[in-house]
């Protein structure tokens, strides 16, 4: 696509913004990341937008609203798996539970043996994290491999940025921002998706589909139509999108 960057802001868009490597550096652990760089911006987003801004992440709703609190948004929470509406309903795609307490057993014995590796129970999905560790990687997807395997088609195995997952089938990222996109304040406006991981592909289709704005940060291959730099570049554009400059947009058209 030809041009400078993501076009000029327009009150019609709606925005789906991901959180980790997006809004905000990535940290070693989860719990770590800086969340008050992003805050003051995203108020005035929300402004600007008419409340038409959500969050979508692989982090459960619940961690999302304490995070960034006192903001109250729409959320899609565990890759689309859990879902928190405009109008404060929260919707549950809830997966076999059993299932998945037998494997998070598993994952904590894994974990033990192998002190680089960090695992996190979302309640609804399973993340392993190798950020620590990078050489683990192999362990990492050989373990969560077998552990897809012994939960059979209701689970689904998702690798992203020194990550695996074990999700539900059948939710993502797209499907969630596709149902809010037929809610209000959502529904009639262009959606705008900006990630940077493997896990917002599914979300870039949709908003391709849409004929809306895909960004993706950072390097590497990907379905999404604009591209930015980092986390500092995307709140950087998303400031200028409102009226706030805050710096050059360092900015790769596809």
């Amino acid at each position: 696509m030809s041009g400078t960057g993501p076009p000029p802001f327009s009150s019609e868009w709606a925005f789906f913004l991901d959180i980790d490597g997006t809004l905000l550096e990535l940290a070693e652990h989860p719990r770590a990341v800086r969340v008050s760089v992003a805050l003051p911006l995203l108020e005035r987003l929300l402004a600007a937008a008419d409340g038409a801004v959500a969050l979508i992440s692989g982090r459960s709703v619940d961690d999302i609203e304490r995070m960034f609190y006192p903001l109250v948004f729409p959320i899609a929470g565990q890759h689309g798996i859990e879902r928190r509406t405009a109008e404060g309903l929260l919707l549950r795609h809830a997966p076999p539970l059993e299932q998945l307490g037998r494997a998070a057993s598993e994952l904590v014995r894994l974990t033990a043996a192998h002190t680089g590796l960090v695992a996190e129970n979302k309640g609804m999905t399973l993340a392993l994290h190798y950020r620590r560790a990078p050489e683990l990687r192999e362990v990492a997807e050989s373990e969560m491999k077998a552990l897809a395997a012994s939960l059979g088609d209701a689970f689904e195995l998702q690798a992203g940025k020194l990550v695996f997952e074990l999700k539900p089938s059948g939710k993502n990222k797209g499907s969630a921002i596709a149902e809010f996109m037929r809610e209000a304040p959502f529904a009639g406006r262009l959606p705008v998706f900006i990630g940077d991981d493997l896990t917002d592909e599914h979300g870039f289709d949709v908003v391709n589909r849409l004929g809306g704005h895909s960004v993706k940060v950072g390097p590497g291959p990907s379905g999404a139509r604009w591209r930015l730099a980092d986390t500092s570049a995307v709140r950087e554009w998303l400031a200028a999108c409102i009226g706030r400059p805050g710096g050059s947009r360092r900015t790769v058209a596809r």
